[in-house]
């Protein structure tokens, strides 16, 4: 009897210390992959929430401009609402869920945030947060009764681009080793699009005064970038081939400053259209140079979703455009373009899902901070 009992409860003992083991492996592979994923979310992936927003954006410019619009009104009887809130809800989740990894990033892991804003990269893209909720602020499917909360909103907001403004042009022209015509890229147009969207949305909420402000200070340095990259200087040629698909901003930039300036001045005017016809232009000499881009179509990227929401604000000024220009070809333009957004916009949604163990791959290794540190 005596050793019976003996020998169960060593079974018994045993047992007990398996589940320890497996339970504490459990344990550590969860703590190692949430390592991993804070270490690996770097600013770069708000792209994808910067085209959530713009695409939620412009299915409710769309409904509204269809709504008003008699010459299309016979061949698109309504536009599903549907679509549009699902896209804001949507973008909101991701959106929150990115934003408060981020923030776990800049509690648990302040050295690689402190390297990504030493980036000549990196840096540029803390300013996707920030747009990326003004786009969503912008595109609210419902009314905020108090004025005050929005401006509330507004100022938090824009509060952190301006920061970054006075930080990085400051750094441009009194730095040595910050020059903007060493450090130049495409994604440095993201902190123009900044300024640019602050500015748009401030008008719509009758701060003009301000609004002219932050288009000023966007418009200015746009200019200052667009020559700069246009130059193509010895020392700023320092994008890699997997993030070409960042050209896309050159149409980003004209595209807002068309929308904010519209907003600004109550109509879509001559700069207005200036800056569209640009954006327009720089579009087709992209479009028409594939081979630019087949190096980094090759394996799956975050940085393909810069593709997306530029095309975005291009189709929502050609929207204005053809809201102040009526006719068929303006109709027809503004038709392609939103088609070719929304195709674009879904066609990279897919491409995300089907990859998603490629997302936080080591294989960024052009924004992977964990190497210097």
């Amino acid at each position: 009897m005596g050793e019976q009992v003996f020998e169960s409860t060593i079974k018994v003992t045993i047992s007990d210390d398996n589940d320890n083991i497996h339970s504490t492996k459990d344990v550590a592979k969860k703590s190692t992959y949430s390592y991993s994923l804070l270490t690996k979310l770097h600013a770069g992936y708000f792209r994808i929430s910067l085209s959530l927003g713009g695409q939620a954006l412009l299915w409710k410019v769309l409904t509204q401009h269809f709504d008003k619009s008699q010459t299309l009104q016979h061949k698109f009887h309504s536009l599903p609402s549907t679509t549009f809130l699902l896209l804001w809800w949507i973008s909101l989740c991701t959106l929150l869920i990115l934003s408060f990894l981020y923030i776990l990033r800049c509690i648990f892991h302040f050295k690689l945030v402190k390297s990504e804003f030493l980036h000549p990269i990196g840096v540029n893209y803390l300013f996707a947060p920030w747009i990326s909720w003004l786009l969503l602020f912008q595109s609210v499917p419902f009314t905020i009764p108090n004025l005050h909360s929005c401006q509330v909103l507004w100022w938090i907001f824009v509060v952190p681009v301006v920061i970054l403004d006075v930080k990085i042009y400051g750094q441009w022209f009194t730095t040595e080793k910050r020059f903007l015509s060493m450090v130049a890229n495409p994604t440095s147009q993201l902190s123009v699009l900044g300024n640019l969207v602050g500015a748009w949305i401030a008008s719509k909420m009758e701060w003009k005064e301000s609004a002219i402000c932050i288009f000023t200070l966007g418009l200015a340095h746009y200019l200052i970038v667009f020559i700069t990259l246009y130059q193509r200087l010895s020392g700023s040629n320092h994008l890699p081939v997997m993030l070409r698909p960042t050209f896309f901003l050159f149409v980003a930039a004209p595209s807002m400053a068309s929308l904010a300036w519209a907003s600004i001045s109550g109509d879509f005017d001559m700069p207005c259209r200036m800056f569209f016809f640009l954006s327009l232009f720089l579009f087709t000499s992209l479009v028409c140079r594939p081979t630019l881009f087949k190096k980094s179509m090759r394996k799956f990227n975050v940085a393909w979703w810069a593709y997306s929401f530029p095309l975005t604000f291009l189709a929502l000024a050609s929207l204005q455009y053809a809201h102040q220009v009526e006719g068929h070809v303006t109709s027809g333009l503004m038709l392609l373009l939103s088609a070719l957004s929304v195709v674009v916009f879904v066609g990279l949604t897919v491409t995300t899902a089907l990859n998603l163990d490629m997302l936080l791959c080591d294989h960024d290794r052009y924004l992977n901070f964990t190497k210097s540190t």
